[in-house]
């Protein structure tokens, strides 16, 4: 896990999970991360720091992985 400091500019969790997990809808999982409830920042007061997961290979575009 990492943590990263949310601007005005980071409006969404749709957001920071393209962002950060290449995936806009893992923003779920920041949200269990940081104990929010609404992908949508506009009640938190920035800046602020949440904590972000790591990007989960199997959840990151849905196509398996492929063996060399």
């Amino acid at each position: 896990m990492m943590a990263v400091q949310v601007t005005a500019a980071d409006v969404s969790l749709f957001h920071l999970a393209a962002v950060y997990l290449g995936d806009a809808t893992q923003w779920w999982r920041i949200a269990q991360l940081n104990g929010l409830g609404d992908p949508d920042l506009s009640g938190l007061v920035a800046p602020v720091w949440l904590e972000m997961p790591l990007p989960a290979p199997m959840l990151t575009d849905g196509l398996p992985e492929l063996s060399a």
